[in-house]
C-alpha cells in the first residue's frame, strides 16, 4: 500500500485532478484493498486534496469505496449494458451516496461505435437518470467511446469525427453533463 500511496503523491504533485483508484485484479481482495487504500489517502492530506474516482467492473467494490471515501467521489462507470433496471438500482445507490457518475455509451445492443448510437444512448442515460432517478444532471459525466483513428483502415474514417460530434450533441443538448473528453 505503501507504494501505491507514493504512486497517488507523485499524480497529485504532478498535476493529477483526480486520482482514479480500481482493486480489480483478481489476486486480492478487492473490497478490502479498496477501503483500506482509500482510508490510507484519507490520512494523507496532500493527496485527498484531490477527489478520488472509484473505478471497478464490481459493483461490491464500487459499493466499499462509496461507504468510506471521504467528500464528493465519481464512480466509474455504469452503463445501460445489463438493462434498465440494473442501471437504474446503481444510479440510485450512487445518488444516495452523493457521488457523481460516469456513464459509458452501451446499451443491451453492445458498445456505441458511431455518431447516432453514441447520442442514442446517451439521450436515454441521460433521460433515465435526470427524470426517472431524479440524478443531479451535474453529476453525469458520459465517455462516449473513443475508437482506434488513423489506422487507415476504412472502416475507422469516421471514428474521431462520430466521436467528437456526438460529445459536441451531449453538451450542447443534455444540460449540465459533463463528457470525459471536452469538445467545444
Amino acid at each position: 500500500m505503501i507504494e501505491a500511496l507514493d504512486i497517488a503523491r507523485h499524480q497529485v504533485d504532478g498535476g493529477a485532478q483526480i486520482i482514479d483508484i480500481n482493486f480489480d485484479d483478481g489476486l486480492i481482495d478487492g473490497k478490502e484493498a479498496m477501503v483500506r487504500f482509500l482510508n490510507f489517502i484519507a490520512a494523507e492530506p496532500d493527496i485527498c486534496r484531490v477527489p478520488i474516482m472509484i473505478d471497478s467492473s464490481k459493483w461490491e467494490i464500487i459499493e466499499a469505496g462509496l461507504q468510506v471515501v471521504q467528500g464528493k467521489c465519481v464512480v466509474n462507470s455504469i452503463s445501460l449494458k445489463e438493462g434498465e433496471e440494473k442501471f437504474i438500482w446503481e444510479a440510485t445507490q450512487i445518488k444516495s451516496y452523493g457521488a457523481a457518475v460516469i456513464v459509458m455509451a452501451f446499451d443491451e445492443v453492445g458498445q456505441a461505435d458511431t455518431y447516432e448510437r453514441r447520442i442514442e444512448i446517451a439521450k436515454r442515460s441521460y433521460d433515465i437518470l435526470v427524470n426517472i432517478v431524479n440524478f443531479p444532471s451535474e453529476d453525469i459525466i458520459f465517455d462516449l467511446n473513443i475508437f482506434p483513428v488513423a489506422t487507415g483502415m476504412d472502416e475507422h474514417k469516421r471514428n474521431a469525427i462520430d466521436f467528437i460530434e456526438a460529445t459536441r450533441w451531449v453538451r450542447k443538448n443534455l444540460p449540465n453533463v459533463s463528457c470525459k473528453w471536452r469538445c467545444k
